[in-house]
């Protein structure tokens, strides 16, 4: 997945302009704020309660269940893609219907894809997720030339390829939903899932409208301060950056999120609790260490890096890569501690935390373009992360005093 991810960006970098690349970037904005606001929060609780189905023995009534919860998401989704239509068409941004229409159906698609995804990977069938996620990229490539033979190269092909890719996915990920639920026992639906997985997803939902500010205000406070060709040469140090280590430390994730999952059960038991927390705490430590190595490796080469990766036009970027590396180690060890407590149902807890980090996170991304451009983006990046790291870090420390010393 990662090999296909990295050749994608070398691609991409040879065939669009810094502008056309810099319009690719703004077009995921779109579609990641449908993930942060509804898909992404629907996931989280599609996993979280996969083990209680399964101990509970009503594994066929969650499915259901989930399968209704995805049709209402996509509905909304539909919604708000008719609606920002008739918006820009009023506001005379006809050239931005295309890039928003393609991004929102691509998060669409991609969303409930990683959310069918989550549930093959809580149930342990790691042969799958590994093929699915691994063809994802190549399979994105080969559809993109397929398009732009016809239709040229832009931001909106490559948005319309991503959608393409995805769905031809999910449809297989369909098949395998419904072959569980015909093979699961108790498969009637019963509407307690569907509220329970509503508590635990609601309160990402409201963060996540917080956090997608936050994450799209880099790329949208250099198009207002600088360009939209210096949010393509920042895309860059990104993908190579951010997302390598995000990566990585992702890998962990769907390994050891599972566990978790299944160790804490419906959180009852202290012990099985406190073994959630030894896990949790060895997790963070491992990336760390690897966010450490990985930042001295390309503080050494990542000039030959950049050479190997990226055309030649966005090389000059390539000193501000360890920094990178040093925001998406720091955020993603952040994620971990957060999956804590999303194992244990805290997901309340942390609102005042996400919401107060992503409002610094957004007024230093609009600081930083203003004083210093891409520079000054990555460095409010590094201060967010940090922010963020060690709020999470005192929240679970909070929960596992107040375990010990009720």
């Amino acid at each position: 997945m990662m090999l296909g991810s990295l050749a994608m960006v070398r691609l991409l970098t040879e065939l669009l302009s810094h502008d056309a690349y810099g319009e690719l970037a703004l077009g995921m904005t779109i579609a990641s704020l449908a993930n942060q606001m509804v898909l992404g929060p629907l996931g989280g609780g599609i996993n979280r309660f996969y083990a209680i189905a399964v101990e509970k023995g009503e594994l066929g009534g969650y499915l259901r269940a989930v399968t209704k919860l995805i049709w209402y998401t996509t509905a909304i989704i539909i919604v708000f893609a008719v609606a920002a239509t008739f918006g820009l068409a009023i506001f005379g941004m006809n050239h931005w219907i295309s890039i928003c229409v393609s991004s929102l159906v691509f998060a669409t698609l991609s969303g409930n894809n990683s959310n069918l995804i989550g549930i093959q990977t809580a149930a342990r069938r790691r042969d799958i997720v590994a093929i699915l996620q691994g063809v994802e990229p190549f399979l994105r490539m080969i559809v993109f030339f397929l398009l732009t033979a016809r239709l040229g190269t832009n931001g909106s092909v490559v948005m319309i390829a991503f959608a393409l890719s995805a769905l031809f996915l999910l449809v297989i990920q369909a098949f395998f939903l419904k072959k569980m639920i015909k093979g699961a026992q108790n498969s009637q639906y019963k509407k307690e899932w569907t509220a329970a997985i509503w508590r635990f997803s609601w309160p990402m939902g409201v963060f996540g409208i917080f956090t997608w500010f936050q994450m799209a205000s880099d790329r949208w406070a250099l198009q207002f301060f600088a360009s939209t060709s210096e949010i393509g040469r920042y895309t860059v140090v990104y993908q190579l950056g951010y997302y390598p280590i995000s990566f990585m430390t992702g890998v962990a994730m769907q390994f050891v999120v599972p566990i978790l999952y299944q160790r804490a059960g419906d959180v009852k038991d202290g012990g099985r609790n406190a073994g959630v927390d030894n896990i949790s705490w060895r997790m963070i430590w491992l990336s760390l260490a690897v966010t450490g190595c990985t930042f001295l490796a390309a503080t050494l080469w990542h000039g030959p890096i950049f050479r190997i990766l990226v055309a030649e036009e966005y090389r000059d970027v390539s000193y501000l890569m360890p920094w990178m590396i040093i925001s998406g180690g720091l955020f993603s060890s952040g994620q971990m501690l957060a999956a804590n407590l999303q194992a244990q149902l805290k997901t309340r807890e942390m609102i005042v935390a996400k919401i107060a980090t992503a409002l610094s996170g957004l007024a230093m991304n609009l600081v930083g373009a203003y004083l210093n451009g891409i520079t000054g983006v990555i460095f409010a990046g590094i201060s967010y992360s940090i922010m963020y790291f060690f709020w999470m870090t005192m929240l679970v420390t909070k929960m596992s005093r107040n375990k010990c010393f009720p």
